[in-house]
């Protein structure tokens, strides 16, 4: 086997030292590296990616791509494919908080609605005894000491320390949302545990827009529904069912790339105009050009309000050691 340069070595160290990036940071950190851009040379850029693997899988680690379906952003990081009792000692989190952890991502993953997130207020009151699941119907005085003395305080203060590590991630208006880290490392678990995919790119749909028909099951991640019907020659229908699909964020983005430039060139010839009648008044005036339109507010999409309401009965399949390697500090 080929050995690894310095430049992969340095590529693999960022990773490690600062944890998943975005494409475009991964992107300009390879330029600076090798001196090519992945646009300009996508071949290198794979090659450099496949011979990290092959060294990388000795290890039982991986550098992984994913794409962040909050935003839409693809992500690059480590992640390790191991899972035995030795990773357990690998992670900074107690056995509660991988509990609490999991019992987060259970009530985000298996949302009928596809919100992608849960309130703080819901998830500081789930209960860490539904994932005693390898115990089966044995009773509660088996129960571990530490899940039931598990606190509210000691909830909040994992949820901080998930998000820091980018497990989870908190929203300004009190949502608890997944993080980028859990996208990278969960990717066979939401395979395995039926989590229902996008039509359209096939992965998960943890935060996806759904079918106005009730009694369709598909749902599409937003910027996969966005590319769709800008699409002039696909159907803006629902690919199962055939229901004419609307979107409110969808559309309204849509909107404003259309009508972005006029703006540009109504707001151009109105400074170009303004700028004439100064210099016509007063040829030392100072003109200033036209002010930015504001887009419209952003509106969130109105979902099912009886699957926001239900309750997930799916058990977690996942055991400790599985979490335990996912929740692996690299």
């Amino acid at each position: 086997m080929r050995e690894l340069s310095w430049r992969h070595h340095t590529l693999i160290q960022a990773l490690l030292a600062r944890g998943p990036l975005r494409e475009d940071q991964f992107h300009l950190m390879f330029t600076r590296i090798t001196g090519k851009s992945p646009d300009n040379d996508q071949q290198l850029f794979n090659n450099y990616l496949l011979a990290i693997n092959k060294a990388l899988s000795f290890a039982q680690f991986e550098l992984r791509g994913c794409r962040n379906q909050y935003d839409g952003r693809v992500y690059y990081g480590l992640v390790n494919n191991v899972s035995d009792e030795q990773s357990k000692l690998g992670t900074k989190y107690s056995v509660p908080q991988i509990a609490f952890y999991k019992a987060i991502v259970e009530a985000i993953a298996q949302d009928p609605s596809a919100q992608g997130g849960i309130s703080n207020i819901a998830a500081l009151h789930l209960q860490l005894e539904n994932q005693l699941g390898d115990m089966g119907s044995q009773s509660s005085q088996v129960i571990p000491p530490a899940f039931k003395n598990f606190s509210i305080s000691l909830k909040e203060k994992t949820i901080a320390e998930l998000a820091q590590d980018q497990w989870l991630n908190c929203t300004p208006d009190g949502f608890v949302n997944l993080g980028v880290r859990s996208f990278l490392d969960l990717r066979s678990w939401f395979r395995t545990n039926d989590i229902p995919s996008c039509e359209v790119c096939n992965e998960a749909g943890v935060k996806a827009e759904l079918c106005d028909n009730e009694g369709c099951t598909v749902r599409v991640h937003q910027y996969c529904l966005k590319k769709m019907l800008s699409n002039k020659k696909s159907k803006r229908a629902c690919p199962g069912c055939g229901t004419k699909w609307r979107s409110t964020v969808t559309n309204m983005e849509s909107k404003e790339e259309e009508d972005e430039p006029d703006r540009r060139t109504q707001g151009q010839s109105s400074s170009q105009r303004r700028k004439k009648s100064r210099l016509n008044i007063d040829m030392d005036s100072d003109s200033n050009g036209a002010s930015a339109s504001q887009p419209p507010p952003e509106t969130r999409r109105v979902t099912r309000s009886s699957a926001r309401q239900s309750n997930c009965a799916v058990p977690w399949c996942l055991d400790y050691a599985k979490i335990c390697n996912s929740l692996h500090k690299i």
